[in-house]
């Protein structure tokens, strides 16, 4: 393959996202969609990757801030998407091809445009669709041999230009030597007053490059979003592909249509994942892992043999085999948990290692703890573990039982065996194998009476 550019046309405004967040950075499961695009062209491994922005660039270039790898070229007046090519040819070399991609059209795959840049090194390729309801699109003009000879804007066609079904998708790859002179022979002679990148085409005809029009695979991979009901409708999309994956590879999904992966999710064999589940970032589920309904996993790993029950919510969370988990439960950032735990419901887990077999069944907050294996933590019980302006840890060993409604003032340990009476605040070392208690006393106060309402009669 000849030397490769890729330029992404990203400057538009996006007006009809009603949206102060520019349109390119509108997320589709879970990533924006200009981040998407460009994943995309780095897996072609171009020479210069370079994005044009304009409304909104200085957000569009802070999200891409840590990305050394790109080019940015700003287009300053939207005159069009000839005008956008234009200027980013400061950035582009003398001589190889450039792929013309859109940070708006987010589902491009790597494979549709290897078969586009498959085509002779010195022609034009064009990727095109055919659509029953074409209304909108470029048309594209074919001569009486089938080659494509133009392409004519909508609003610039006649009745029998526009009664024609293939349309331009406007993802094209184009001889970069060519590209300086074409661009500069473009005029604003039309309807909208832009310089279209579509008049390329006839330019290159005139003198006597091939064009190749190439049909996309599924239409949904060249469609690009201009408001919230197209974004919706890819997003559907996009997530049904997920989902026929998943059900391909032996994943049980309650129903296909209620389920989101927003990153990547690995399943092993007898997964079993109900309504309503959200997937984030990496996620990877072991044999016989069974999700309940509306759960969300972010950057995840949970081995075989878990049942996550009904409403969970799990962060940077590493789940050992066999655990139980909710429902109700958070599991937070660091939470690490060995094989046969149980978390109940609301309970909350943050920054914590519990060992082999033990137990936080019942609105609970454990933080910033290490808990030994066969621990078990009553109902009501908090880890006291900032004082303001520090945190500190708190330790259970081996065996520790911990009663109901007791605050552990950390820092603080709780050595092996040992039983914490419920009710107890406990701030100093409680010995192995004793039970300790630390209540106020208990007493009655017999002429005591209940305050009554005053009678506004």
């Amino acid at each position: 393959m000849s030397k490769l550019s890729v330029v992404i046309l990203a400057a538009g405004q996006g007006k009809r996202m009603y949206s102060d967040l520019p349109k390119v950075l509108h997320p589709l499961a879970g990533q924006p969609m200009l981040a998407r695009v460009i994943a995309t062209a780095r897996t072609l491994s171009p020479m210069v990757l370079s994005v044009v922005y304009g409304h909104g660039g200085a957000k569009v270039r802070a999200h891409f801030a840590q990305a050394a790898d790109l080019a940015w070229v700003e287009q300053t007046e939207q005159l069009g998407t000839g005008h956008a090519l234009k200027m980013a040819l400061p950035v582009l070399p003398a001589s190889g091809r450039t792929l013309v991609l859109y940070g708006d059209v987010p589902l491009i795959t790597a494979d549709t445009l290897q078969t586009l840049l498959a085509t002779p090194a010195d022609s034009v390729a064009l990727l095109t669709d055919q659509l029953a309801q074409p209304t909108g699109y470029g048309r594209v003009v074919r001569d009486a041999a089938g080659q494509v000879c133009r392409i004519v804007e909508e609003k610039d066609a006649n009745a029998a230009e526009k009664a024609l079904t293939e349309i331009n998708t406007g993802i094209l790859v184009l001889p970069t030597a060519k590209l300086a002179g074409w661009l500069g022979a473009l005029t604003n002679q039309n309807a909208q007053g832009e310089y279209y990148l579509t008049d390329l085409i006839a330019l290159a005809v005139a003198e006597a490059v091939p064009v190749h029009g190439l049909p996309v695979p599924a239409s949904w991979q060249a469609v690009g979003v201009n408001d919230k009901r197209q974004l919706a409708a890819l997003e559907r999309v996009f997530q049904r592909i997920q989902a026929e994956q998943l059900l391909l590879a032996g994943v049980t999904l309650a129903d296909p249509e209620r389920i989101d992966i927003r990153g990547k999710l690995a399943c092993g064999r007898d997964v079993i994942l109900d309504v309503g589940c959200i997937f984030e970032g990496t996620v990877s589920l072991g044999n016989g892992v069974q999700i309940g309904a509306y759960c969300v996993l972010k950057n995840v790993s949970v081995a075989a043999g878990t049942q996550i029950a009904p409403f969970s919510h799990l962060e940077g969370a590493q789940v050992g085999e066999g655990a139980k988990i909710g429902p109700f439960a958070r599991l937070r950032p660091g939470a690490q948990l060995a094989a046969h735990t149980h978390i109940g419901n609301f309970v909350e887990i943050k920054n914590s290692t519990l060992g082999e077999g033990s137990k936080v069944n019942h609105l609970s907050y454990v933080g910033d703890a290490d808990i030994g294996a066969q621990v078990n933590v009553g109902a009501g019980t908090i880890t006291c573990n900032y004082d303001g302006v520090n945190k500190s840890r708190t330790t259970l060993e081996t065996g520790a039982f911990i009663g109901s409604g007791t605050m552990l003032v950390a820092p603080v340990t709780v050595e092996a065996g040992a039983t914490i009476g419920a009710g107890s605040v406990i701030s100093k070392t409680a010995p192995a194998g004793q039970l300790t208690l630390s209540r106020a006393k208990q007493i009655s106060l017999a002429a005591w009476q209940r305050p009554t309402k005053k009678s506004t009669a």
